[in-house]
């Protein structure tokens, strides 16, 4: 079976650098799995650095969205080089490249791809190209949450949502801007409520709840169906 990963930039690098340890736990959970698997990367703190450098010296969104994009490559890269030989060794810049890859390798490494088009998007449109059997969303965050449960301490976490119950939060939370954070975009969600995708979200932190998810086993985060 294909599975589609979304792995948060958040994850991968910091104001430190790149979190080497933890992606090489990534790469020994993917190499147990028969599956093959397409992986978008998100920009993390390398994107909002590289947007806000392109807003302080006058550019607009859509630059700033480009830099941001630019920083999912490097990311990508990264990753590919830690995966090693099982993965396809280019940054796809389209979802008919990354399926060709796929083809012949276990693992294909994207990150973004157009402005205005998050790597939540780009993960689900990578899922219905792949024809995936579910998106994996690794993130920062224990799952969905009625609001922010960074600022607000009585935050309500979904263990089951409907993808219309989705699309509802979505349209609360999207702010639409390179380098900001928010659970999932609204089009990602309106793109997976379309092909009703079925969407696991879990902290990257919690390694079996990631396992759990590729396997569409329980975990401690979120599930869309």
């Amino acid at each position: 079976m294909v599975m589609v990963l979304s792995l948060g930039g958040s994850l991968m690098n910091t104001e430190t650098g790149i979190d080497a340890k933890y992606l090489e736990e990534i790469k020994r959970i993917l190499d147990s799995s028969e599956n093959k698997f397409g992986i978008v990367t998100g920009g993390g703190y390398l994107a909002r650095r590289y947007a806000n450098q392109i807003r302080s010296g006058g550019g607009n969104e859509f630059e700033a969205d480009e830099a941001a994009i630019e920083a999912t490559w490097e990311n990508a890269k990264t990753l590919i080089k830690v995966l090693g030989k099982n993965a396809y060794l280019k940054v796809p810049r389209s979802f008919r490249e990354a399926q060709k890859g796929l083809e012949k390798k276990k693992y294909v490494v994207m990150g973004g791809t157009i402005p205005g088009i998050t790597t939540d998007a780009d993960a689900v449109l990578l899922a219905e190209c792949l024809e995936a059997e579910r998106v994996v969303n690794i993130s920062n965050v224990d799952g969905i949450y009625n609001k922010d449960p960074r600022q607000f301490p009585d935050a309500k976490k979904y263990s089951y949502l409907t993808h219309e119950e989705l699309v509802r939060l979505a349209v609360e939370n999207d702010r639409r801007m390179a380098g900001t954070n928010f659970v999932f975009d609204l089009l990602a969600c309106k793109l997976a409520e379309r092909s009703k995708l079925e969407i696991h979200f879990v902290n990257g932190k919690k390694l079996d709840d990631i396992k759990n998810a590729i396997n569409g086993r329980m975990h401690s985060g979120t599930k869309i169906k």
